[in-house]
């Protein structure tokens, strides 16, 4: 086991964890904002809990992530970190199984390409010690059974209605794609991460529905929190200090919250472009 790269990518995860904690992302817990029964110091302690797990290079991908939510339940009691440790996973996978000159993407689908029935099975056990909300039954290959497929075959009947799902049928497109570019023309415009990651969030929301919402609460939400994400967005591009935008995102803040609102696979997708911004930058090194 390469112990120097497995502090790195510990401290990668980390970071990305603790930066997206302090961003202020309208709905969800935040420095600036706690909610749904839940506190910023479960988030860190999460964090901490799963970290070993995720970046135990004796486990398979997805005992992974079963220990990392294993772990997390033990902390804290409840589900605050099954979409980051999905999403989180593959991406350090990945960067420790790269070929020299590799792109981090190229080894992402490698990992992804190559999951198995054995991943699948363990990624079912995380599930059900999560207990995410809105867990219903799906009509194929429902978690509550072993699977009989592998762990991305899994996901792709998953794709249409999981936004987590949809990375890892589509090489994590929201984030490498999407949001990566998008970080760093903020972080360029404004010179803080934490206002980059909060444009990361209100893009992501603005252009694709929450999951978690919709798990809860079907589509009646959707121009609520929509518009929203547009006069936030606008606020934001608009002005060379983002610190403008406060009022509103304190504003939709409450009113998510007021309605039970929590775009949970948003900020979990923000996580996940915070740490491969880190791994690519180890990448150059």
């Amino acid at each position: 086991m390469n112990t120097e790269r497995q502090a790195a990518l510990r401290t990668a995860y980390l970071e990305a964890c603790e930066m997206e904690l302090r961003a202020f992302k309208p709905g969800n817990v935040s420095v600036h904002s706690e909610g749904h029964g839940m506190t910023v110091e479960d988030f860190r302690r999460s964090a901490e809990a799963s970290a070993p797990f995720l970046c135990d290079e004796s486990l398979s991908l997805g005992e992974r992530i079963y220990r990392a939510i294993e772990a997390t339940h033990a902390a804290v009691g409840c589900n605050t970190n099954l979409g980051i440790v999905l999403l989180a996973a593959p991406l350090i996978l990945a960067y420790e199984t790269r070929r020299d000159g590799e792109a981090l993407r190229t080894a992402l689908d490698r990992v992804l390409a190559g999951t198995t029935r054995g991943d699948a099975a363990w990624v079912y056990r995380a599930i059900r010690v999560a207990q995410p909300g809105g867990l219903g039954a799906a009509p194929e290959q429902d978690v509550r059974a072993e699977p009989g497929v592998t762990l991305l075959e899994a996901m792709r009947l998953a794709e249409a209605r999981d936004r987590i799902a949809f990375q890892y049928t589509n090489s994590y497109a929201d984030i490498l794609a999407d949001s990566i570019p998008r970080y760093h023309s903020s972080l360029s415009q404004w010179g803080h991460e934490e206002w980059a990651a909060v444009a990361v969030f209100t893009g992501l929301l603005r252009r694709h529905p929450d999951s978690h919402i919709e798990r809860k609460s079907g589509t009646r939400h959707h121009r609520r929190v929509a518009g929203w994400m547009d006069r936030i967005e606008r606020a934001l591009l608009d002005s060379d200090q983002p610190e403008q935008a406060m009022r509103l995102l304190r504003e939709a803040d409450a009113e998510f919250k007021s309605h039970g609102i929590n775009p949970g696979t948003t900020a979990d997708l923000t996580v996940a472009c915070l740490l491969a911004v880190r791994l690519e930058i180890l990448l150059m090194k």
